[in-house]
């Protein structure tokens, strides 16, 4: 039997390439490297004292709650070559959160990587009976902590290094054989419905994942890539710790979340992966400097942004493009589209990755006009990552691309996305099958599959909009209309047995405070500015114009602007931005309800959502198309 796991590529990467760069930190504005020699020491270190100190055995699990650090990655291998699982839990979790993972998870020991963990643990003491260590890597204000469950990450170390010496046969011997096909992590789906669910996944699992991935995209020893997202999330566990071991890509870790964007042009990655938000903050970010630019600089980019976006709908559209439209666009490249890359942080990448839902696509447009290779994928938690991603010269936007070379895909009777792979987790946590004992699994998505292989998601089955007349309505596709305005940032569409849509939308900050600046409008926050009478007419106007480009039955009739954004902590988004709808219909009902009245305005029932305005689109733009 093969036992390829996590631990026996580290610890072959580590025999043939000790001196390579593995890992960088950045600290106090510098990069620190650690070879994989360096890598596997501290991996040893921490496994010896896993297993000494703290009885650590085969099978058992430990949980993460932490940035995205090098003792993550550490801690990790260490558990997982005695035979351990480790749980990654999202570090802006709320305590009753934390109090739900880690006692669905029975995780007796927990790393964290600062004193806002510690005190969290330490304030639910109480509700998670079942944690015995706490081990903290971030001194910073812990010095006066007592706590008999709190233990130095350093001194864990410093102790490893004399174990090893004094039981050398550790290393030759270990406790426990590990296979390919035990544990390796528990990963929590992002429950867009109900409470999450844990993945079990094995070693095959994530290893049969980033290998059918690199089967199709030449990612090349050394490269850089940048893991700014957290590992709890299935996709940076494939991107940020499997892929490095296989391959020997070079991971790259921000300093604090606030200073990625920086962290980012610094490094300038070969391969990214992000959410669609991210790609959508950047993308509007950039918008706001153009308007902000000075004339000069504006005109050169209007004048190639023309042939930037012939190009990218000649590449995405397998449409034709003249020579002078060509030879204007790598000029253009010269001139101002490599600078814009550069600014970005994106100078280097050679794929960018999309994952968790679907990007719209103008923003793919956007992408390729400025020469960033954006490539949609499509997959969850239970097949470890990406099961599709679209390929090098075919990109299409709204392509969720082809399956991987290992993976099988159909569509059921009901329009549901099934896929089957080497990847797909057995179970979840308590033995439920994550799977009708086939292989085959569906992650809840319907959708429909070109002849050449081609994947198009349409929606969630659960979300799919019957109107009052039986018209069937996709809310995405609306939604990702919406959001392709730099001014919207977030929409969630309702129409359920009604007569017709509506929504609620989140305004973009940062834009729309820079045109309510131009507007001379004063405002002091958030839901200030989103209460303005001229911000909600101006926002009107845009909806009304992307609805023009939308069928009569799809279109949004009314709109309210709420006068703040949906928000992870008040469990209205997951942790990876995905909007939590059954939630949010429950929490907004009253709202919601009024907007099929004649109401003008409507209070939700706090302060914050005072006479939210209901807005009364132009019957004009109804005309059917």
């Amino acid at each position: 039997m093969d036992h390829k796991t996590l631990p026996t590529l580290l610890a072959e990467r580590s025999a043939n390439h000790e001196q390579e760069v593995a890992l960088r930190q950045k600290q106090l504005g510098i990069w620190h490297e650690v070879t994989w020699g360096e890598y596997s020491k501290k991996v040893n270190q921490l496994s010896i004292i896993l297993s000494e100190y703290f009885d650590f055995y085969k099978g058992e699990r430990l949980a993460i709650i932490a940035d995205n650090r090098q003792e993550w990655v550490y801690t990790q291998l260490a558990a997982q070559s005695l035979g351990g699982v480790t749980v990654g839990i999202y570090p802006e979790s709320l305590p009753e959160q934390i109090i739900f993972y880690l006692n669905d998870c029975k995780a007796r020991i927990v790393l964290v990587d600062n004193q806002e963990q510690v005190d969290k643990l330490l304030g639910i003491e109480e509700q998670i009976p079942l944690v015995e260590q706490i081990i903290f890597f971030n001194k910073q204000g812990m010095r006066h902590y007592k706590h008999p469950k709190l233990v130095d990450f350093e001194d864990l170390l410093s102790d490893g290094i004399l174990l090893l010496q004094d039981k050398a046969k550790f290393l030759v011997d270990p406790p426990e054989e590990v296979l390919e096909n035990d544990p390796a992590i528990i990963a929590y789906s992002a429950a867009t419905s109900g409470m999450p669910k844990g993945v079990i996944l094995t070693h095959a699992n994530l290893i049969d994942a980033a290998e059918g991935l690199l089967a199709i995209d030449n990612v090349k020893t050394k490269d850089d890539y940048f893991s700014f997202l957290p590992f709890a999330w299935i996709h940076e566990q494939i991107l940020g710790i499997v892929t490095p071991l296989i391959k020997g890509v070079v991971v790259n870790f921000p300093e604090r979340p606030h200073t990625v964007l920086g962290d980012l042009r610094e490094i300038g990655p070969h391969t990214l992966l992000a959410p669609p938000r991210v790609y959508q903050s950047i993308m509007s970010s950039f918008t706001n400097r153009i308007e902000g630019a000075s004339k000069f600089k504006k005109t050169i980019y209007n004048f190639f942004k023309k042939f930037g976006d012939k190009a990218a709908r000649a590449e995405l559209n397998k449409e034709p493009i003249n020579f002078v439209d060509k030879a204007m666009y790598v000029l253009g490249d010269i001139i101002v589209f490599s600078a814009i890359r550069d600014h970005l942080g994106l100078a280097r990448v050679k794929r960018a990755y999309v994952a968790g839902a679907a990007l719209h696509p103008e923003a793919f447009y956007f992408y390729h006009s400025i020469g960033v290779n954006l490539k949609q994928t499509y997959g969850g938690t239970e097949v470890a990552g990406i099961a599709f991603v679209q390929r090098d010269k075919d990109v299409r936007a709204g392509s969720s691309g082809k399956a991987l070379p290992n993976t099988l895909a159909k569509i059921g009777e009901d329009g549901a996305v099934y896929i089957k792979n080497s990847a797909v987790a057995t179970n979840y946590i308590g033995g439920e099958s994550t799977h009708g004992g086939d292989g085959w699994i569906s992650l809840g998505d319907c959708g429909h599959l070109e002849d050449d292989g081609h994947l198009y998601v349409l929606d969630r089955l659960e979300d799919i909009i019957i109107a009052e007349n039986g018209q069937v309505i996709y809310p995405r596709l609306i939604e990702n209309k919406l959001k392709s305005n730099p001014y919207i940032l977030e929409a969630v569409c309702f129409g359920q047995n009604k007569p017709y849509v509506t929504a609620m939308i989140n305004m973009n900050w940062n834009s729309m405070g820079r045109w309510a600046d131009k507007q001379r409008i004063a405002y002091t926050d958030y839901g200030e500015l989103a209460k303005n009478n001229q911000v909600i007419e101006f926002l009107e106007q845009q909806v009304s114009l992307l609805m023009k480009d939308l069928p009569s039955f799809a279109r949004v009739e009314k709109f309210t602007l709420l006068h703040r954004p949906f928000s992870i902590e008040e469990g209205e988004l997951t942790r990876t931005y995905k909007i939590r709808r059954n939630f949010i219909e429950d929490r907004y009902r009253v709202l919601i309800d009024g907007m099929y009245t004649e109401r003008e305005s409507i209070s939700v029932g706090s302060s914050e959502m005072d006479n939210v305005r209901v807005v009364q689109l132009n019957r004009e733009q109804e005309v059917t198309l």
